[in-house]
């Protein structure tokens, strides 16, 4: 009797080590946002997505409104076109904008979108064309240098 409480414990161990991995695997690969709620797409074109992903938060004054669906290259503009599959419970007016910030210094990418003033809403497969790419920090730290640099050069003269 005692051997079969032993067993008992262990594969309920087991089992619990077992579903607290398949968590943590579906956590670090952004995956346990997954739903199969009704969505409505719409798309951005950006001339850099920096690290964006598929499943990244799309957020509006810091609340999550959708995620980002897919992410492909258009070879004719040589831009990247990302897909945003929105809940359908908010809707955002037509001239609305879409901007791919960081959360923190070196935080996960998520796409913002700001609301604009039209009066109709986007509806599925609507493009918006007002864009910010992403700010890239090599690009950053580029600037500042060669900022840097021009500024003692010119002090020499």
């Amino acid at each position: 009797m005692h051997r079969k409480t032993i067993d008992v414990w262990v594969g309920l161990f087991v089992l619990l080590g077992a579903v607290s991995l398949l968590f943590l695997a579906l956590k670090a690969g952004n995956m346990s946002t997954i739903s199969f709620t009704k969505t409505y797409a719409i798309v951005g074109k950006f001339d850099n997505i920096g690290g964006l992903k598929p499943q990244s938060a799309v957020k509006s004054a810091g609340v999550v409104v959708g995620r980002v669906g897919d992410i492909s290259f258009d070879d004719k503009t040589f831009a990247a076109m990302v897909r945003l599959d929105m809940n359908p419970a908010y809707k955002f007016p037509k001239d609305s904008s879409l901007k791919i910030l960081t959360s923190g210094l070196l935080g996960e990418q998520y796409v913002g979108i700001e609301a604009g003033g039209d009066t109709n809403n986007l509806a599925d497969g609507d493009r918006i064309t007002r864009t910010q790419s992403a700010a890239v920090l090599e690009d950053l730290i580029n600037q500042f240098i060669y900022s840097k640099a021009a500024e003692g050069k010119d002090g020499d003269k």
